[in-house]
C-alpha cells in the first residue's frame, strides 16, 4: 500500500483479517511493538495505534516486532509464494517441491505448509489445476484433444485423462462436446427462497439455482442427456432444500462443478467464511492468492454453479454494500439474515 487508510487499517485489525497481513503493520505507542493485522493478541486502544507500510518503517520509528505474530515474516513469505506461483505459471514441465523451495530460499517441508496456507492448496495440486485449465481453454477454442494434451504440458494422454476426468466430471472429449454422453437429471421444488432448480450427474450436483427451468440446463449442457430426476433425485433434493432453509449449517452434499485454479481457490475461501460473516471481494481475492484480482474474484462468484452450497452470497463490496447476486439481492439479503440469526 502506498497510502494507508487508517480507518480501513484499524477495521482490518479489529477483524484480525489475515488477508491484509503484509500490506501494513500497526504500531502501539504504549508498548513500542508493531504487529500484523491478524495478530491474536488483545487489541490496544485505537488512539494508541499508528500504521506503517512495513516493519522497516516501524523499526525506523523506534518500534520492535511482536514476538507472537512475527510480522516481519509475512512479507518475505508472501513474496516467496508469489515467486513460486510465477515459476509454476511459466514452466513447461511442472517443477517439483524441492525445486520450488530451493528457488525461493525455503526448506521444502516449510514451504509446502506456507504455500498451502496462503493459496489453500499444495504446489502440486495448483500445478495440476493450472495444466487442466490450459487444456480446458484449448478444448474450448477448438483444439483437438491431442493438441490440448501436449499444449498443456502433459507427459501422456493417460495422465491427462486421469487428472481431468476427476476434475471436470467428464472426459476431455465429452467436455469439448458440451457434455455428450453425460446424463443430467433435474427437478424443481419450492423453497423458502422460491422455486429451486436442482440438477445432478452421477458425481453430484452440477447446478442449483432459483427461477430457472430445464431450458437453462440445455443451454449450459447442449450435448448432455437431460431428463427428469424422479425418485433418483429425491434424497438430494430433500437435503438441498434443508441447506437453503438453513444456510448456516454445514452440508456434505456431493458437487460436480469445475472452474479455473483461481476460481476454485475463491470458492474454497467462500466456504471458509463463518456463517453470518462476510468478506469483501478484495479480501477474497487476497485470500485466494492474488490480491490484485478483485474483478476476477467477483467473476468467480458469478461463475458459481451451485448457489448457497458454495456461499458466494457472503461476498460484499469493499464499502459493505451488497454488490451483485445472480438470483437477486433480496435472496442474497435473506441468506445473510438467516445466517446471522443462527450465528
Amino acid at each position: 500500500m502506498t497510502t494507508i487508510d487508517p480507518d480501513a487499517a484499524w477495521a482490518a485489525f479489529e477483524r484480525r483479517d489475515r488477508a491484509h497481513d503484509g500490506r501494513f503493520v500497526g504500531a502501539v505507542r504504549t508498548t513500542r511493538i508493531y504487529c500484523k493485522p491478524s495478530c491474536p493478541a488483545r487489541h490496544p486502544k485505537r488512539e494508541h495505534v499508528t500504521f506503517y507500510p512495513d516493519g522497516v518503517a516501524a523499526r525506523a520509528a523506534g518500534y520492535r516486532a511482536c514476538l507472537r505474530c512475527r510480522p516481519d515474516e509475512v512479507g518475505r513469505d508472501r513474496a516467496a509464494v508469489a515467486r513460486a506461483l510465477a515459476l509454476i505459471e511459466a514452466a513447461d514441465d511442472l517443477p517439483d517441491l524441492s525445486q520450488l523451495a530451493a528457488a525461493v530460499g525455503y526448506a521444502p517441508h516449510h514451504f509446502h505448509r506456507l504455500f498451502k496456507r496462503d493459496v489453500g492448496i499444495t504446489p502440486a495440486v495448483h500445478g495440476r489445476q493450472l495444466r487442466a485449465k490450459r487444456a480446458e481453454a484449448a478444448l474450448a477454442n477448438g483444439a483437438s484433444v491431442t493438441e490440448a494434451i501436449h499444449g498443456a504440458g502433459y507427459e501422456s494422454a493417460s495422465r491427462f485423462y486421469a487428472n481431468a476426468s476427476d476434475r471436470l466430471g467428464m472426459t476431455p472429449t465429452v467436455w469439448k462436446r458440451g457434455g455428450a454422453g453425460v446424463t443430467i437429471r433435474w427437478a424443481v421444488a419450492d423453497t423458502v427462497l422460491g422455486p429451486m432448480l436442482l440438477a445432478a450427474t452421477e458425481r453430484g450436483i452440477c447446478r442449483l439455482s432459483f427461477g430457472e427451468d430445464e431450458s437453462e440446463l440445455r443451454r449450459r449442457f447442449p450435448a448432455a442427456t437431460i431428463e427428469p430426476g424422479g425418485d433418483a433425485l429425491a434424497e438430494l433434493m430433500r437435503r438441498a432444500i434443508v441447506a437453503v432453509a438453513e444456510p448456516a449449517l454445514a452440508h456434505d452434499l456431493p458437487l460436480d462443478v469445475a472452474g479455473t485454479a483461481f476460481q476454485q481457490a475463491v470458492w474454497r475461501e467462500l466456504a471458509r467464511i463463518p456463517p453470518g460473516e462476510t468478506l469483501s471481494y478484495a479480501a477474497l481475492a487476497a485470500r485466494a492468492g492474488n490480491p490484485n484480482a478483485v474483478r476476477a474474484a467477483g467473476t468467480a462468484c458469478g461463475a458459481n454453479q451451485v448457489a448457497v452450497l458454495i456461499p458466494c452470497h457472503r461476498a460484499l463490496r469493499a464499502d459493505g454494500s451488497m454488490g451483485g447476486y445472480a438470483y437477486g439481492l433480496e435472496r442474497k439479503q435473506a441468506l445473510l439474515e438467516a445466517e446471522k440469526a443462527k450465528s
